[in-house]
């Protein structure tokens, strides 16, 4: 593996970096955006119960909103449960905006690194093909020199579109993991105030 990256020069260490760094917020995200921890099956049950129990405490609160990022925004609510529904309504938005901008932490850098990769492979491929030309003499080229030109131009360029394309799907993947999250904590809280409401009438 060494060989590989001393043929294929000095720009292969920037794809080594964007490939680390890509491998590392891949492994984080998938930890951090599992089901079960952004939306507990039991949570809007247990939030209804408190509820009805009538037993809203500030430390209930606190501890809810840090439970989960579900349990953010249906604290959000709870704490406006006296309040018109509107009120209500914009609280959870306000809430659910917040939580959406945690659940997106790094997937710009990830859509960065999936685009940005190509370029540094084809940067890579440029300091290749100057090695080529820069081979050339009156007496002929050096088929040493040119030999590493060519290898730096084509490994860099394999390389830059292998770290791209999982980056890319997985950078996909998440966004569209997040999205459908941010609309499931929506709908339950959207439940959560129909129940409210329908209890006061």
């Amino acid at each position: 593996m060494l060989a590989i990256f001393q043929a294929a020069g000095w720009p292969i260490w920037l794809l080594l970096i964007a490939s680390i760094v890509a491998t590392a917020l891949i492994i984080e995200r998938l930890l951090s955006l599992r089901r079960a921890k952004i939306l507990p099956k039991q949570l809007f049950d247990e939030v209804v119960q408190v509820y009805r129990g009538g037993n809203i405490t500030p430390d209930i609160l606190d501890k809810l909103a840090k439970s989960s990022p579900l349990g953010t925004v249906l604290s959000a609510a709870l704490r406006n449960v006296d309040a018109p529904r509107d009120v209500m309504k914009e609280s959870i938005e306000e809430a659910g905006s917040g939580v959406a901008h945690t659940l997106e932490r790094f997937l710009t850098t990830l859509g960065t690194i999936a685009t940005l990769a190509p370029l540094m492979g084809l940067f890579g491929t440029v300091v290749g093909m100057i090695e080529i030309f820069g081979s050339q003499n009156p007496s002929g080229a050096n088929p040493a020199q040119l030999a590493h030109g060519i290898s730096v131009a084509l490994y860099n360029t394999g390389f830059g579109l292998a770290i791209a394309m999982p980056t890319l799907v997985f950078y996909r993947h998440f966004r569209a993991l997040v999205d459908s999250f941010v609309i499931d904590m929506e709908q339950q809280a959207v439940k959560f105030v129909d129940v409210v409401h329908r209890q006061r009438t």
